[in-house]
């Protein structure tokens, strides 16, 4: 199965501009998506990296069977014409044998693991989602030729009610690790506490000068060096 994977390569993850500087937000989101493409392989599928602009996977260092089976394309159009192309019946998901089914998973996912992204893949669905926080679309698995997406404002809701109108049947993948993006500085927390050890992403914060900081009653991310200045 491809499971194809959107990436802002210009500028990304501008929600974060008042505590990383543009270059460590890019280093960020490399790292992150480093993370997702590890995991992805790691359940035996191959991901499609869609980038908004011409992206060297070598620049990212992964691991040799990870680099071997993830590929890049670029497509500047907006995220959901993009994903809408590659899902069964687009204009870029023909194969010899009719639409095969395809996975959806957002780059910014750094908590994903194999175990969490093998629930949503392996579902039976025509549709399953895993939704983000605030009724985003975090993953999606789709297997229903006239399933469309639309991301914009209350994505969940919306690909529920569009996976109805064409008869699709439907599942939700209640999932801590893929319904947690990192958009917000306050998110930073979470792959702190939660990243794995060998993962990229929270070994970059780190390496910025963050750290936890445990308040009262509640954690959060600090920044023990360096600035946005």
């Amino acid at each position: 199965m491809r499971v194809v994977v959107p990436f802002a390569a210009e500028t990304p993850k501008t929600r974060l501009e008042s505590v990383l500087t543009s270059p460590e937000r890019s280093a960020f989101a490399r790292a992150m998506l480093a993370d997702v493409l590890c995991a992805i392989v790691e359940t035996g599928h191959e991901p499609l990296v869609v980038s908004t602009a011409p992206l060297d996977l070598e620049t990212l260092a992964l691991p040799g069977e990870v680099a071997a089976a993830a590929s890049v394309t670029v497509d500047d159009r907006p995220l959901t014409e993009a994903v809408n192309a590659r899902l069964p019946g687009g204009d870029a998901a023909t194969t010899p044998d009719g639409p095969a089914p395809v996975g959806v998973v957002m780059a910014d996912l750094a908590l994903a693991t194999p175990d969490a992204l093998d629930r949503l893949l392996t579902s039976t669905a025509d549709v399953a989602i895993a939704p983000g926080r605030g009724s985003g679309t975090n993953a999606l698995l789709v297997r229903h030729p006239e399933f469309r997406t639309d991301y914009h404002g209350t994505s969940y809701l919306d690909h529920r009610e569009i996976a109805r109108e064409v008869g699709a049947s439907l599942e939700t993948v209640d999932s801590f690790r893929l319904g947690t993006d990192i958009d917000e500085p306050a998110d930073l927390v979470e792959v702190l506490v939660h990243g794995r050890e060998r993962d990229r992403a929270p070994t970059v914060l780190r390496e910025f000068g963050f750290d936890i900081d445990r308040l009262e009653g509640r954690v959060e991310a600090r920044r023990s060096n360096g600035s946005t200045d």
